[in-house]
């Protein structure tokens, strides 16, 4: 199996993206989990290379909202 087939890839693109994007709106983790309504501990996790691979829909989209992104730009490759 390819790294690009691989689920880690995919993860990668979208927790590379809540990243940049969080940093954009000049947003902490912090204020990020408090208006998605998220644990700080759970938005580490998820722009953790290491850790959470398991995030929902719905957590992506309310990330999105905040950011006032579309939930696409989170699967967009640089």
């Amino acid at each position: 199996m390819s790294y690009y087939n691989s689920n880690d890839h995919y993860y990668n693109v979208i927790r590379k993206n809540i990243k940049k994007y969080r940093k954009e709106k000049h947003l902490t983790q912090q204020q990020l989990a408090e208006a998605a309504d998220l644990s700080v501990d759970y938005i580490c996790e998820i722009e953790s290379p290491t850790k959470n691979k398991s995030f929902s829909i719905v957590t992506l989209g309310r990330i999105a909202d905040v950011l006032e992104i579309d939930i696409k730009e989170f699967f967009t490759k640089d």
